[in-house]
């Protein structure tokens, strides 16, 4: 009865000591468990989908900052599917290839560092066009955001490469069988907190503290009966873009809360659960962008009725006026 025991705790029951061990849990938690992380996957991907869908197609929000907002929701689309390697690794054994492994291990690098580097790009746009609106236009053009976007990515792939270069052979470093652990060297350890959490968090925390300041101080200037003649252009240039600038503060706010436990339980010793729940934590961060697009911006929600009622398949729909 004993071994019996000893066997269902085992990922490969038939291999003895040498497979791990997996986490046993009721069935009924196992299955609640099942139906949050699919559905949470499901609604990542398709919502996600939406956003690509509705900038990509409609020539109106072809703008500098909503191309900004598509490569987060392709990065953001992308966790989705990370959401599924999560669900097998619910009992803490990996059933696939060393092969599918490594593509996870450099799946979890490259999709949040582009996230990462994507929200960074958000808070610099925001910045120039609140704090040095009369330049915006002439400093952030279409084909700049498009160069920014393709760097974020191209790096966040070369960035990859380095910290693959460092990882041993998942297979080779498994103490047993059934694990997907990915060893990478203590220097890049260092390299990755500094490059993923200290200095992007620093410069977004930097630019939208100023970002906040110049629109608190534009909203005291509204109030004032002396300042409203002298700044009444700059209200009138500045008032879309506070907007904007409010909804993306929104993002960043949420991206903060989700990346950092993340990193905070990383680096501190905690317990499997604990870690399994910060990391789905920052890959939930990815579900919540696209509905504070649903609640925050009033064309999307009117995109998303045209993507339902199939109308973007009629001729002309792309020059249509959502905005």
């Amino acid at each position: 009865r004993s071994s019996n025991n000893l066997s269902a705790g085992l990922c490969y029951p038939h291999l003895g000591n040498s497979s791990c061990r997996r986490i046993v849990r009721p069935p009924s938690v196992y299955v609640l468990l099942y139906i949050i992380l699919s559905s949470i996957s499901v609604l990542t991907v398709t919502l996600n989908l939406l956003v690509i869908i509705t900038i990509s197609h409609f020539k109106k929000l072809h703008s500098p900052t909503n191309f900004l907002l598509l490569s987060l929701a392709v990065s953001d689309f992308c966790v989705g599917f990370i959401f599924i390697f999560e669900i097998i690794l619910l009992d803490n054994c990996w059933y696939l290839s060393a092969r599918w492994c490594m593509f996870f291990s450099v799946l979890c690098i490259i999709v949040p560092t582009a996230s990462i580097g994507s929200v960074v790009l958000i808070s610099i746009d925001r910045y120039i066009a609140v704090c040095d609106p009369l330049h915006y236009h002439t400093k952030v053009t279409v084909n700049r955001a498009k160069i920014s976007v393709f760097l974020c990515w191209f790096c966040s792939a070369l960035y990859t490469l380095v910290l693959v270069d460092h990882m041993k052979n998942p297979a080779g470093f498994n103490s047993c069988i059934g694990e997907c652990v990915t060893f990478i060297h203590p220097v890049a350890i260092v390299l990755d907190l500094f490059l993923t959490l200290i200095f992007p968090v620093s410069t977004i925390l930097i630019l939208y503290v100023r970002v906040f300041v110049v629109a608190a101080s534009q909203a005291r200037a509204m109030h004032s009966h002396v300042a409203v003649v002298k700044l009444q252009g700059s209200v009138k240039v500045n008032k879309s873009e506070l907007k904007a600038a409010r909804v993306l503060g929104v993002v960043v706010v949420v991206f903060l809360c989700c990346l950092t436990p993340f990193y905070i339980v990383s680096f501190l010793y905690s317990t499997l659960s604990t870690f399994y729940f910060v990391k789905c934590l920052y890959y939930f961060n990815s579900f919540l962008n696209p509905m504070i697009y649903v609640f925050l911006y009033p064309w999307f929600r009117k995109c998303v009725k045209y993507i339902l009622s199939l109308q973007i398949l009629k001729s002309g729909s792309s020059e249509a006026n959502i905005m």
